[in-house]
């Protein structure tokens, strides 16, 4: 298997020494051990902190998606309904989901360069009355980032439940999961916190609690036994003390770094990383910048390159970037600066590279 000098994947990220040290200790069984309710507890107070929550924050084994299935499955019945924000991959994604779990669905529908229109939104819920709204922070296959604090609002103004996918946003960016009225928070550990993809986590209000009780869900990735899982001393299921003591390690990074100072380093990477591609010619997907993500760079395949053209030329230089999805598949291509890759010397060397590849043009 290559490995690349330089990965600038938008996740699963690089993980830093200091993380990977992590797995090479012994641990004792998380089952049973005081030690790891404990490391526990400390995970949901640094996550808590990171997404300026009082809420509950589950932390479960598993990779993001788990988050997002187990937050749909735990609080919707067949025939609720749902009305899904989207614009783009996932957030088409989710309204999807949500019908393979019964519910009738009804979607506002946004272009993939674009970010959704509040008013539009209003308008859909005031009239369909769903009992969950559902919004993507950062769309990673297009590399753009919605506002969330008004259609937060609209939720409240509805009586809906606001479940967000904050997956590849939470940590590089502020999210204020209190202040915007989220009730279900959607989080993975392979993005910002530069993790290994075996966790997902989930910021539950009150008043999300409630809907899951009533519903009733039982499944491996059900939220209903995390309520009182860490006070009874008794989980699911044996957890990964490994990841929670990554855990750990990476959300106090951010927090000793300063959040305000990781934010800035994001949008200070991002901004650099898209001046280096317009200035050589290479046009960003989203059609304006100022709706780009800090953690993701979308950009369009390069004119006379196909994706597969691009992609072999830069991993025989030893770096990796990502396709795109959907829709965008063979057209866009991004680049992961989140996280450990938030960082403005590596994406400076990646940004050479994919110039002298260009510069080089597409083999025959």
């Amino acid at each position: 298997m290559e490995r690349y000098e330089i990965g600038l994947v938008p996740g699963p990220v690089t993980v830093p020494p200091q993380v990977l040290a992590v797995y090479q200790r012994n641990y004792g069984s998380a089952d049973l051990e005081e030690e790891f309710f404990q490391l526990y507890a400390r995970c949901q107070g640094l996550l808590q902190e990171i997404l300026a929550t009082e809420h509950q924050v589950t932390i479960q084994t598993g990779e993001g998606m788990l988050a997002l299935w187990g937050a749909l499955k735990s609080v919707l019945r067949p025939g609720d309904r749902v009305l899904a924000v989207a614009n783009g991959v996932f957030g088409y994604g989710i309204g999807e989901m949500a019908q393979q779990v019964g519910a009738e669905v009804r979607v506002v529908g946004f272009d993939y360069d674009d970010v959704p229109d509040p008013d539009q939104v209003r308008a859909a819920a005031l009239e369909f009355r769903p009992k969950l709204i559902t919004a993507v922070h950062c769309e990673t296959p297009s590399g753009t980032l919605t506002p969330l604090a008004e259609l937060g609002a609209i939720s409240q103004e509805v009586d809906a439940l606001f479940y967000v996918d904050f997956v590849a946003s939470g940590g590089g960016v502020e999210v204020r999961v209190d202040d915007w009225h989220i009730d279900l928070g959607l989080l993975g550990s392979q993005k910002v916190l530069s993790l290994l993809p075996d966790l997902a986590m989930v910021t539950i209000s009150p008043r999300a609690w409630e809907v899951v009780e009533a519903v009733g869900y039982a499944g491996y990735d059900a939220l209903a036994p995390w309520r009182t899982a860490l006070e009874q001393r008794f989980f699911p299921y044996t957890h990964n003390w490994h990841a929670m003591a990554s855990l750990e390690v990476a959300a106090q990074a951010l927090l000793d770094e300063g959040l305000e100072a990781v934010f800035a380093r994001h949008r200070e990477v991002a901004a650099f990383c898209r001046q280096r591609l317009q200035e050589m010619g290479v046009p960003l997907f989203p059609r304006r910048e100022e709706i780009c993500s800090p953690t993701v760079t979308a950009a369009r395949v390069p004119e006379g390159w196909s994706w597969p053209q691009l992609d072999q030329a830069l991993r025989r230089r030893g770096m990796a970037v990502g396709g795109s999805y959907g829709p965008l598949a063979g057209k866009v291509f991004r680049i992961g600066h989140m996280g450990s890759q938030a960082d403005r010397a590596l994406v400076a060397r990646g940004m050479d590279v994919l110039e002298e590849v260009l510069r080089a043009g597409p083999r025959a």
